[in-house]
């Protein structure tokens, strides 16, 4: 019989579908030496008990304990890293107020790396300790930082991808805060391009670099349409944020005479790998656009009450055949948990279908058909960030990296209500009433990335 480097029993929950969870009751999940679910064996399979003989006192065998189950990680599709200082603070403006009075005065400070540093592995250990094994990063404007962030997500074992932030029209970026000029953007994230695909050469779990213009007010045209043949010269994932609030969307349109996914199309910055934060004001023939280019969206649902001005229609854009992914968006969205996102993912729907304002009549009141379910959060969460990434992440299925978290349900300071329920129960009070106490464990491409004693 083959060797595998790993071999875990036990009960997972995974999607089939964007709507069905599948239940893997008391398999055996067989991990190869890179870190790849390489055989899922269930109970029933004349190999089963074989397998077990084989591995069961070897060090190289984790059988879980009662009432711990099996999640796939979680992938977040949005986070900007240096707002992790200010995270849980200052959200009290409008976005462009908001940026200009907190959010930028924060980041540029990290020009200075040590600070940099402080932030960046607290932040990143923060993440793994809440199941996120993958991360879509924003860093800053400063190469040596946002390399530095890259370094962080290697060491940890967490699988980052990042990106130097382009901010060069100083028509909309402070003085103190920006690029020193569009040619300056383009070379430097070229430098950090390179820099961070050397890095990935010796990192197990990968580590990648993104082309980010931070939205299309913050850069030039000469700098959009420079990052758009950077990502198509080096096959990088691209980063944006679209048709996010009442402000950015009408700007653009002020600006190009049509919607942001138009505008960063014509600049090449939708395709398969793109993924574009919030879209909350997506027309219908931009979401149509989203679809064919492959475009997917990061739905940050903290961070919209926030700042979007509005509930993105998650239901109506997966029937436009949109990919959505998850996002905490910190800092607009105050919490680094995805359990906290994809809850909120669901209660924002229903606000969305019912409506807000009473004085209506119910039938005019909400949007009809908007409600998801928790299995939809969860796939969010999970395959939706992986399909996005085009990465196969996010699934607990042969061929797909061993990225999991292990919970505990019946740890003492927050034990789950349950009693005798059917597993599908389970699943949805793991989701529902988790916190971080439970995540016992969370492996990385078959590492052993964090664990609460």
């Amino acid at each position: 019989m083959k060797e595998f480097a790993l071999v875990f029993q036990g009960t997972a929950f995974t999607s089939r579908s964007t709507k069905e969870i599948e239940i893997l009751k008391d398999y055996l999940f067989c991990i190869n030496e890179d870190g790849m679910i390489e055989k899922l064996v269930s109970p029933e399979s004349a190999e089963y008990e074989e397998i077990i003989k084989q591995y069961e006192f070897k060090d190289s065998f984790h059988r879980l304990e009662k009432g711990q189950y099996l999640l796939p990680g979680f992938v977040d599709l949005h986070v900007h890293a240096p707002q992790w200082a200010q995270s849980g603070t200052a959200l009290d403006l409008p976005l462009y107020d908001w940026l200009n009075t907190y959010t930028f005065p924060i980041e540029s400070k990290f020009s200075d790396i040590e600070f940099a540093e402080k932030v960046y592995d607290d932040l990143v250990r923060t993440l793994l300790a809440n199941g996120t094994t993958t991360v879509l990063y924003f860093a800053t404007v400063h190469k040596e930082a946002s390399i530095l962030l890259a370094e962080i997500c290697a060491k940890q074992g967490q699988r980052g991808l990042v990106g130097k932030v382009v901010m060069d029209n100083v028509d909309q970026c402070p003085p103190d805060y920006r690029d020193k000029d569009t040619e300056t953007a383009l070379k430097e994230t070229e430098e950090f391009i390179i820099a961070v695909k050397d890095l990935a050469k010796s990192t197990k779990q990968g580590v990648y670099p993104v082309v980010t213009p931070r939205f299309i007010p913050s850069c030039t045209d000469e700098a959009l349409e420079g990052l758009g043949r950077l990502a198509a010269k080096y096959d990088t994932h691209i980063q944006s944020h679209c048709s996010e609030s009442d402000w950015e969307h009408e700007y653009v349109i002020d600006r190009f005479n049509k919607h942001d996914a138009f505008a960063l199309n014509d600049f090449g910055l939708l395709q398969d790998k793109s993924i574009m934060a919030h879209c909350t004001f997506l027309a219908d023939d931009d979401a149509e656009l989203f679809a064919e280019t492959g475009t997917a969206i990061s739905h940050c649902p903290i961070s919209n009450v926030f700042f979007s001005n509005g509930v993105l229609p998650v239901a109506h854009l997966h029937s436009k055949g949109v990919d959505i992914g998850l996002g905490t968006d910190i800092s607009g969205g105050f919490s680094p948990s995805l359990f906290d996102n994809a809850r909120q993912a669901v209660i924002s729907s229903r606000m969305l279908e019912e409506g807000v304002d009473p004085k209506l009549p119910k039938e005019t009141r909400g949007v009809p058909s908007s409600r998801i379910t928790m299995n939809e959060a969860f796939y969010l969460a999970t395959a939706g960030g992986g399909d996005a990434l085009s990465l196969p992440i996010g699934k607990i299925e042969e061929n797909f990296a061993w990225d999991v978290q292990i919970i505990d349900t019946l740890i003492p300071s927050a034990k789950l209500p349950l009693f005798n329920e059917r597993l599908d129960e389970v699943f949805e009070k793991i989701m529902y009433l988790s916190r971080p106490e439970n995540i016992r464990e969370v492996w990385v491409q078959g590492n052993l990335v964090h664990k609460r004693n």
